[in-house]
């Protein structure tokens, strides 16, 4: 369940409000909850319905009301965020976010992202909202880099440090059909620390574990 705090507080008053969230409701899947939610301010869509955007455990939702019924919905996963931004005026907040289509979800390389733009959002809840995209797309900044620099110490040598999104110290050889025996692994990590490619506490792992086959 969501907890109140990411729930705009009038949800239960204001027809609008409530139906907008009953929208976001109706796409969340199971063990998906909302982080927090904004709402256009009324005076921003009197030619239009109401745009809500949602922040959830797994995605941005985006949704416009109908005129007769209905809503449209549109999804962002947190991997496809591409930026965010925010401006914040005398009378509403506007929040722009891009992503890109198509992407893998560790994926380096990086296509044409798409934008969208919601305007006249209640301050206090667009921030809340912006700190989210803010914090998602920074951990999957954190992912990439560490993917990245993975692909690139198996280009430089073969030898890997750890798993992604797990602990350290995990060790393994590509088989890229170098010598493979003890001292030649061990120079390799010693080239590879020189260059700036692992630590030294990374170091230490890979010698400890080359030492303790011999």
């Amino acid at each position: 369940m969501a907890t109140n705090a990411a729930i705009p507080s009038d949800a239960g008053t204001n027809r609008g409000v409530y139906d907008s969230l009953e929208a976001i409701r109706s796409l969340l899947i199971p063990g998906e909850t909302i982080e927090a939610m904004a709402i256009q301010r009324r005076a921003f869509a009197l030619r239009h319905r109401r745009k809500a955007v949602a922040a959830t455990s797994g995605r941005l939702i985006i949704v416009q009301r109908r005129l007769f019924g209905g809503y449209t919905p549109v999804d962002i996963r947190w991997q496809d965020l591409h930026e965010s931004a925010l401006q914040v005026g005398m009378f509403g907040a506007t929040l722009t976010v891009s992503a890109y289509a198509n992407q893998s979800d560790l994926a380096i390389s990086e296509g044409a992202a798409s934008g969208h733009i919601i305007s006249g959002l209640r301050k206090a809840e667009a921030q809340e909202v912006y700190r989210i995209c803010q914090s998602h797309a920074q951990a999957w900044r954190e992912k990439r880099r560490i993917r990245e620099l993975e692909e690139m110490r198996a280009r430089a040598g073969g030898i890997q440090v750890g798993a992604l999104g797990g602990g350290g110290g995990g060790y393994a050889p590509t088989g890229n059909g170098t010598d493979q025996s003890p001292t030649a692994r061990l120079a390799r990590a010693k080239e590879m620390r020189e260059s700036g490619l692992l630590n030294d506490a990374e170091f230490e792992q890979i010698k400890a574990k080359i030492l303790a086959e011999l």
